[in-house]
């Protein structure tokens, strides 16, 4: 038999998942499958619940349901439970749903081990107060920089996340906005649909880093914004994605696939 899996999310169809997860699958030898789910926005629990009674094996979970899929998970790992998200699914044996967050060590690996970049004592910034922010705020946290701030349109969301992760470690972390960031990382998902942010001119410091969780084709508008505005390097989520990928690989099936081959096929636009 061939296990299932899929990337649920809306929209979905961009998603580069099944064909990292086919690439993970031939690099290991692991027998499975992996498609997308497009799930309407109020019916993410019954498009999941179907996949699972279906035979289904695990889901990945994409914006914007990783809030919704913490509340469907029976059990969480640490790193979950102190996301408040889920971005991983694994449908056990027993019948019991068990959600993970991968987000927070894809985007410690890509930032670290694949571009280089050291967070620890560096002053950083997340735009976005969601789902993918709550995903990454513990690591970026872990870390160990100087300070991390939050922004967010609703200035309540971004105020809510401080005084939740306030606490996690000794890294001060504040919803008040402030200038001259070295590490600003986009978690919202206005790269999908090529929106704009709008940011103070002054607001990465020069020579900073600037990176996107959105991956895409062609340049995100982000991106675009913080080579006019000073940055040394940037990057959009691809690495990431590939990473998280991984690290639910390895929740799944207990094997740690490469990754570097993978983010360099991407990069070279082969499917």
């Amino acid at each position: 038999m061939t296990d299932c899996y899929a990337v649920i999310g809306n929209p979905i169809e961009h998603s580069k998942s099944p064909e990292i997860h086919r690439r993970f699958a031939a690099a290991t030898g692991e027998a499975m499958t992996y498609r997308r789910l497009w799930a309407p926005h109020e019916h993410f629990r019954a498009v999941a619940e179907a996949f699972c009674c279906g035979g289904g094996h695990g889901l990945n979970v994409t914006v914007p349901f990783k809030e919704e899929a913490y509340a469907f998970a029976d059990r969480l790992s640490e790193r979950a439970a102190a996301a408040g998200a889920v971005n991983t699914l694994r449908f056990d044996s027993d019948g019991q749903r068990f959600g993970d967050n991968t987000d927070g060590v894809g985007l410690l690996r890509d930032l670290q081990d694949n571009l280089g970049i050291t967070i620890a004592g560096r002053r950083v910034l997340v735009l976005g107060a969601g789902g993918a922010a709550r995903g990454v705020l513990p690591a970026l946290l872990a870390a160990d920089p100087a300070a991390l701030f939050l922004a967010n349109r609703t200035a309540a969301r971004a105020e809510a996340l401080a005084e939740r992760f306030g606490t996690l470690h000794p890294c001060p972390l504040s919803a008040i906005p402030e200038r001259g960031f070295e590490l600003i990382v986009n978690t919202t998902a206005a790269g999908l649909q090529g929106e704009n942010l709008e940011l103070p001119d002054d607001v990465l410091a020069p020579g900073g880093t600037a990176y996107d969780l959105v991956y895409a084709d062609t340049e995100t508008p982000f991106i675009r914004w913080a080579r006019t505005h000073g940055a040394t390097t940037t990057s959009d989520g691809l690495g990431m994605l590939v990473e998280q990928a991984a690290e639910a690989f390895f929740v799944w099936r207990g094997v740690r696939p490469p990754t570097a081959p993978v983010i360099a096929a991407l990069r070279r636009g082969e499917a």
